[in-house]
């Protein structure tokens, strides 16, 4: 319970929390695209079973894999694309915290 509650509390109250706190003047705007982070999950379609509970997405799906972790952070340099990176890093958040709670789940 506790583990869903943070990743999808992390997914979705913290792109809210971001967007109210940083980006008053554009909220809204910035919201929903930090919102659309969810949407690198889409790289989870390739795999088989589509969904595994038990699965740690981090370094096992494409836009999970350290590489793209990386690529998310170098965005944060780039003003007209900072946002996206924010969004892409916040998704990471999420799922490297369910994979902790996989990880002290199996001790």
């Amino acid at each position: 319970m506790l583990r869903s509650v943070a990743h999808y509390g992390i997914h979705f109250l913290v792109p809210i929390a971001v967007g109210l706190l940083f980006y008053k003047s554009r909220k809204w705007h910035i919201i929903l695209i930090l919102l659309a982070g969810i949407l690198i999950d889409i790289d989870h379609l390739w795999a088989d079973p589509i969904f595994d509970p038990n699965r740690c997405s981090i370094n096992f799906h494409p836009l999970h894999s350290y590489w793209a972790l990386a690529g998310y952070f170098v965005l944060l340099f780039f003003e007209k694309v900072r946002i996206f990176g924010i969004a892409a890093l916040i998704h990471m958040l999420a799922d490297a915290t369910d994979c902790l709670f996989l990880a002290i789940q199996s001790e």
